[in-house]
């Protein structure tokens, strides 16, 4: 048990606590006092004096490439953008993030507890993020919510990247229409499914772009 003393804590949900004092157990949060006492008087209790300084919950950065985009690698490390068709819904950003990214630590060294990662821009649909911990021994253990959503672009970088191999999409124009025709598309898909309920011959064939489309089209999970 870890007691935090004589810190302004910020609780983000209240009052800030002047000299107040935090109880750690487990590693939760077991208790917050207004007042500098631990309180607790548990044996073998550690006392950290935090007088002049702000405690904090963790900050949360809600758009990173973490894990995906590594901090010390080159090619090796580059797994942020398939940039080989530009509609790839069914990437996972869990099957391309590497734990043991530098980057993480570094995070969690500047009170970064929480992250969103994901693939990049550099498609129309990119794939599905996900929000993490920065701190576990597998990225399944750090996994809070997988997917949280799925990676849109409207910006320069599709019409960069596939403008530089010539091929669509090449203008703000191209990008629209593709993002609608893949939404389109995804519509069909489910209402094909949707169909199949009753009369199992009119299931389509399994399409796993179109399967990971769904869940925005239910309105379960933004495009980000």
């Amino acid at each position: 048990m870890i007691a935090l003393i004589n810190g302004n804590i910020m609780t983000m949900a209240g009052p800030i606590y002047q000299k107040g004092s935090i109880i750690v157990k487990d590693g939760q949060i077991a208790a917050i006092s207004p007042d500098s006492s631990p309180a607790s008087g548990a044996s073998g209790e550690q006392i950290i004096d935090v007088s002049g300084k702000y405690v904090l919950p963790g900050f949360i950065d809600a758009h990173t490439h973490i894990g995906l985009y590594e901090e010390i690698y080159a090619i090796e490390g580059d797994d942020t953008n398939e940039a080989s068709d530009p509609i790839t819904p069914h990437l996972r950003a869990i099957d391309g993030i590497n734990i043991e990214d530098l980057a993480f630590n570094d995070a969690l060294q500047s009170g970064v507890t929480t992250v969103m990662t994901g693939p990049g821009s550099a498609n129309v649909i990119g794939g599905l993020s996900l929000v993490m911990k920065t701190c576990g021994k597998t990225a399944d253990q750090a996994v809070l919510k997988n997917p949280v959503g799925l990676k849109a672009a409207l910006g320069e970088n599709p019409k960069r990247v596939y403008g530089d191999q010539k091929k669509a999409p090449m203008t703000r124009m191209a990008t629209a229409a593709l993002l609608r025709e893949t939404l389109t598309a995804a519509q069909n898909y489910g209402a094909k499914i949707k169909q199949g309920e009753n009369d199992p011959d009119k299931l389509p064939d399994r399409d796993l772009k179109m399967e990971a489309m769904l869940p925005v089209i239910a309105g379960e999970i933004p495009l980000l």
